[in-house]
């Protein structure tokens, strides 16, 4: 939340922001290095690498590539200094545009900072509108525009999914953390209106002990399993894939790479597509659009993916029904 700025302060702020915005411009046209920082999750898995590749490839495809007048300072919200002072550092750079990547955490910091630049936001689990950092989709205002995507909304039918690809089953683990409480809250929702027990294993500072989620998985007798959102959860995707195959427990999880790495089932958007859209708006603005006109985008791409590879393997037969409806087959 924004503890120190409300609505109307925070909107003048992004207002004053806006209004510098041509001058950035005009320093592009210059002829001047243009630099793009971004403050997004830290690059040491291959889903968050391919997926911010997928965003550099974007931008060189549209004339901005690395090298050639054009720099980009990535920053980690896992750096131990707090995300705070990572993006004050950021701001004093005076890149050209910001990019903020995942949680509000990310956007909340950069706001923070007073920066000029215009902003570009792939807003993850939150929503800009509610918390005053936008006026509207359809004309953000002050400089912020970009692209929201909440796992929120699809945990019930991740939830359903389930149900209908095992509607023997009737106990359901949900696997969530802090950064995951409201995904968790929607999913229990919807399992106990499909007349599910809910299990809620809740893990608590990190470094997380998945072995024990799991023992407690076990102990509970869990049928299924639903892995929900944490940038805490993909450093570990292996091992928590591992568990779950390793106790033959029917798994959903909330993107397609869980599936590309051995999860039994995925739901969730495409997230190489909302990094490129990125690219599209951060190229636009630094050709002269102003972030205040571009309408802010909700995800609106989403897959089922199922690896029959990993249901072989844990003696699970998938009903054709659901293969059919498969956006991909891994197997």
């Amino acid at each position: 939340m924004l503890d120190q700025l409300k609505r109307r302060e925070l909107i003048t702020l992004l207002g004053s922001a806006a209004a510098l915005w041509p001058l950035t411009v005009g320093a592009q046209q210059s002829g001047t290095l243009i630099r793009l920082g971004v403050l997004g999750p830290p690059l040491n898995n291959p889903p968050a690498i391919a997926q911010y590749q997928a965003f550099r490839t974007q931008l060189g495809e549209l004339g901005f590539r690395e090298g050639q007048k054009f720099a980009i300072d990535y920053r980690g919200l896992d750096d131990p200094r707090g995300s705070f002072v990572v993006a004050a550092e950021l701001v004093r750079s005076q890149p050209d545009l910001i990019v903020t990547i995942g949680p509000e955490t990310s956007l909340q910091a950069v706001v923070r900072a007073s920066g000029s630049a215009p902003v570009v936001m792939i807003a993850v689990n939150f929503d800009p509108l509610a918390l005053g950092y936008i006026e509207g989709l359809a004309r953000p205002g002050g400089n912020i525009t970009g692209l929201v995507f909440q796992q929120l909304e699809l945990a019930q039918k991740q939830v359903e999914l389930l149900t209908e690809t095992f509607p023997d089953k009737t106990r359901l683990a949900l696997l969530f953390d802090t950064q995951s409480a409201d995904q968790f809250g929607a999913a229990e929702a919807a399992a106990k209106a499909l007349n599910l027990q809910a299990q809620a294993l809740r893990l608590e500072n990190p470094p997380y002990d998945f072995d024990a989620a799991f023992r407690s998985v076990a102990s509970g007798r869990a049928q299924m399993l639903l892995v929900l959102s944490s940038p805490f959860f993909l450093p570990h995707q292996a091992q928590i894939v591992g568990l779950a195959n390793a106790q033959r427990l029917p798994s959903m999880f909330i993107a397609k790479h869980w599936a590309q790495a051995g999860g039994l089932m995925a739901y969730g958007a495409d997230f190489p597509i909302i990094y490129r859209r990125a690219a599209d708006y951060a190229v636009k603005i630094l050709k002269g659009a102003k972030p205040a006109d571009l309408p802010v985008e909700r995800a609106t791409k989403f897959e089922l993916v199922v690896n029959l590879k990993t249901a072989k393997t844990i003696g699970i037969e998938l009903p054709t029904a659901i293969l059919l409806r498969a956006d991909e087959v891994i197997e």
